[in-house]
């Protein structure tokens, strides 16, 4: 039922993307009809220079999530199991987590002009403390018993990462993942649109430039897409890998 009534609500959404324009609503020259915004689409699926913004695009959104997600880990669990730095850099982190990444891209630029390394830059510092938050939430989750009977078994600090920090931490990494999965789509689009960085934000501010709104709009649908493919990617990563989670177990036997 749920699925039916998304589905009617997004076909409702579509129908007034057509008609609001038609009947005068809103000018056509701001918002064309949904279906000049498709035929805008078609012409543009044809040519080699969209599928290159899309695969640049999909490259910095990637890479820079793979990056984010290492650095992410690796530091939420060293923090995590070792509370006099957990508590040495709560501070620092609560000063930096809120800045927002946009307000990097003079940085950004200055050190990597309009290349690769400025959107990987807006974008592996956006997603990291997804990660990093995450991760450190889910080393605070580990039972204080486990731990304590850990050591009086003699399991050293890398025994009791593997086989009691990390199952433990495993969901929150995940859920952090999929937080910075999307996160790191926005940034990728936004540094391309504001920097000039190549991908389909780069694309979109060249049409709006040159007055090809209905091409524009068509390439919005494009990254809007692309954000559901990413959601459901990570939701399917989650289902996966979580399977033997109870909250996974009861989420399919729904």
């Amino acid at each position: 039922m749920t699925a039916v009534l998304g589905l009617a609500g997004f076909a409702t959404f579509l129908l007034l993307l057509e008609l609001v324009p038609r009947v005068g609503l809103v000018s056509p020259e701001y918002l064309p009809p949904l279906s000049e915004i498709l035929g805008a689409l078609a012409d543009e699926v044809r040519t080699a220079e969209f599928w290159q913004a899309v695969g640049d695009t999909l490259r910095g959104w990637s890479l820079g999530l793979l990056i984010a997600v290492v650095l992410g880990v690796v530091v939420g669990i060293f923090l995590g199991i070792v509370p006099v730095l957990r508590e040495f850099t709560a501070s620092t982190i609560e000063f930096l987590r809120p800045i927002p990444s946009v307000a990097l891209i003079p940085l950004a630029v200055l050190v990597f002009g309009t290349d690769l390394g400025s959107t990987l830059l807006l974008v592996v510092y956006a997603s990291f403390w997804q990660v990093l938050v995450q991760v450190m939430y889910g080393v605070h989750d580990v039972d204080p018993v486990a731990q304590e009977t850990a050591r009086s078994f003699g399991m050293g600090w890398w025994s009791r990462v593997r086989h009691l920090v990390w199952p433990t931490a495993l969901p929150y990494v995940l859920t952090g993942v999929r937080l910075a999965a999307a996160v790191a789509l926005i940034l990728a689009i936004t540094a391309e649109l504001v920097i000039g960085s190549p991908g389909l934000g780069n694309r979109i501010g060249s049409a709006q430039s040159g007055g090809a709104v209905a091409t524009m709009y068509a390439l919005v649908l494009v990254t809007g897409v692309l954000g559901v493919a990413v959601n459901l990617l990570a939701r399917l990563l989650e289902r996966r890998v979580l399977h033997w989670h109870p909250s996974v177990r009861g989420e399919v036997a729904v």
